[in-house]
């Protein structure tokens, strides 16, 4: 349930805006996606320029990105705090968020919540006046049919998020599969993260409520900060 929409030379004036951001001494979370890709780049420039920075991955995809760029990595476990995170979004309403297209929500947030401030980089086919995107949730593989029965009653309506280019379904990080939960438009994201939070079986959903400390948003001249 990848996003499209965007061009490429705004994702990479919202990556670049974002990864000034990035100081001498910074341990910096690195978001997955498009998006995020062009921020690690830009931390990769940085740091063959001299800049001291370590980078902690969200993902498998944005781990290998680092290593290809030469942005040192760490772990939570091992730094004394994260500085900030630059992540993506599959859409925003203000500060809040739909997470998830690329499956690597779980960890994303726990490396975003952990972040002093979050930098979220998106381009303008990201915005919303409310959120109505499908709400990926990551859930243990025993507890999918429950899970889904659960989002049933909350009023939505889950889909097994399925593989491109091979059988079967989508398997995260961690080992899980993912559904997609359509609630139509997200009149209380709050009331929603907190139902969702609270069904046994499921791991992490893609509400980032309240979460985004700036809105860096690529155009075709540079790039619109919004901050809350």
């Amino acid at each position: 349930m990848k996003t499209t929409g965007g061009s490429d030379a705004q994702k990479r004036a919202a990556g670049e805006s974002a990864a000034e951001a990035v100081e001498d001494g910074t341990v910096v979370g690195l978001g997955t996606g498009s998006t995020a890709a062009h921020a690690i780049r830009a931390v990769g420039r940085a740091v063959d320029a001299g800049l001291d920075a370590r980078g902690i991955p969200t993902s498998f995809q944005s781990r290998e990105l680092a290593r290809e760029v030469g942005v040192p990595l760490t772990t939570l476990e091992e730094a004394d705090g994260v500085d900030l995170a630059i992540d993506g979004a599959d859409q925003f309403s203000g500060p809040h968020l739909v997470k998830g297209g690329g499956a690597a929500h779980a960890r994303e947030k726990i490396v975003d919540a952990a972040a002093d401030r979050l930098l979220v980089v998106a381009d303008p086919s990201k915005a919303a006046d409310r959120l109505d995107r499908p709400v990926p949730v990551e859930v243990l593989p025993d507890a999918r049919t429950t899970v889904a029965d659960e989002i049933r009653a909350l009023g939505g309506t889950p889909t097994l998020r399925r593989a491109e280019r091979k059988d079967g379904p989508v398997v995260t990080d961690n080992g899980n599969l993912v559904l997609d939960c359509d609630f139509g438009e997200i009149d209380a994201p709050a009331t929603l993260a907190a139902d969702l939070s609270q069904l046994p079986g499921a791991v992490e959903h893609g509400l980032f409520v309240g979460m985004a400390d700036e809105i860096h948003v690529g155009t075709d001249d540079g790039a619109d900060v919004r901050r809350f």
